[in-house]
């Protein structure tokens, strides 16, 4: 194919790639074999806000020498948006261009922003059910241990032994399970405050008198 086909070829693909992505996005042709990186062609020049024939510069145009495509990119423009980046290289017999798409993502990544937090959920719901109905087995098996341990029923525990049942729970973990001290209050028809209470006496530190 030679360079004015080529070129022709290379503007209708650049017009489909624009139409088909919108005013986002920007197709640029340009012409290396010239040795001025020399924009040809650009389908909208809103995005890198160039004039046709604006050339690179040295280090630039070292890089589009090399022929190698550049895929997905990410750059920057001057005016801070967002841009992804791809070049692809056309050689011939007479010519050497670079087809260069850029897409601004900028309005995208409030939108991602925005649809995350929307997204966001925590932890799968039928797994926490299941780990707060195991956890409340557990909690229901230490007690019915420290009942056992204790040997009488709640109704007819003293404080000494309540407080004995208090310390037996707290050695087994049971106060590291989730909301286990309003439960077990309830269990041994005691306030929280008490449990609190008990379990400061067990650590050794003063108790703390509930405010009614």
């Amino acid at each position: 194919m030679g360079r004015e086909k080529m070129l022709d070829f290379l503007k209708r693909v650049a017009d489909g790639i624009a139409m088909m992505f919108g005013n986002n996005c920007e197709v640029v042709i340009r012409d290396i074999e010239n040795h001025k990186a020399t924009i040809l062609y650009n389908t909208s020049k809103q995005l890198s806000e160039r004039d046709e024939f604006t050339t690179f510069g040295k280090s630039e145009m070292d890089k589009l020498y090399k022929g190698i495509d550049i895929i997905n990119n990410k750059g920057i423009t001057e005016n801070n948006h967002s841009i992804k980046c791809s070049t692809f290289h056309a050689k011939g017999n007479g010519y050497h261009f670079a087809l260069g798409i850029h897409y601004d993502y900028t309005n995208m990544l409030m939108v991602h922003s925005v649809v995350s937090d929307l997204i966001h959920v925590g932890n799968d719901y039928e797994a926490t059910v299941e780990k707060d109905e195991h956890l409340e087995r557990q909690l229901d098996e230490f007690f019915a241990n420290a009942v056992e341990f204790i040997g009488k029923p709640i109704a007819f525990m003293r404080k000494k032994e309540r407080v004995e049942m208090v310390r037996y729970l707290h050695e087994k973990g049971a106060f590291s399970i989730h909301k286990s001290i309003p439960i077990i209050a309830d269990k041994m028809n005691i306030s929280r405050y008490t449990i609190y209470n008990y379990l400061r006496e067990i650590k050794g530190l003063p108790e703390k008198i509930s405010k009614k």
